[in-house]
């Protein structure tokens, strides 16, 4: 059987679906957001400013959440009083 052009290009085309996280900020009751992983950082950042703090370890907890290092993303998360979980 012969593929057509289009059917070559969407094949081509698609992209993965995009992975959401629910991000619960555990200093504030009942704050809990989704965010892509590209926005994760600029939340808990955004958090943490709110308290007048800073932390090198948003960058971390990233990095550990695009790499599903789970273990690292809670030992991370913990120390910056957050939760993060796979979206449903």
């Amino acid at each position: 059987m012969m593929k057509t052009l289009d059917s070559l290009v969407w094949h081509h085309h698609k992209s993965a679906p995009v992975v959401c996280y629910l991000l619960t900020d555990r200093l504030h009751e009942g704050r809990k957001v989704q965010v892509r992983a590209d926005q994760l950082p600029r939340t808990v950042a955004a958090w943490l400013a709110e308290l007048g703090a800073h932390s090198p370890l948003v960058d971390e907890l990233a990095r550990a959440v695009c790499a599903g290092d789970w273990p690292a993303v809670h030992a991370v998360a913990d120390r910056l009083s957050v939760d993060v979980a796979v979206a449903a």
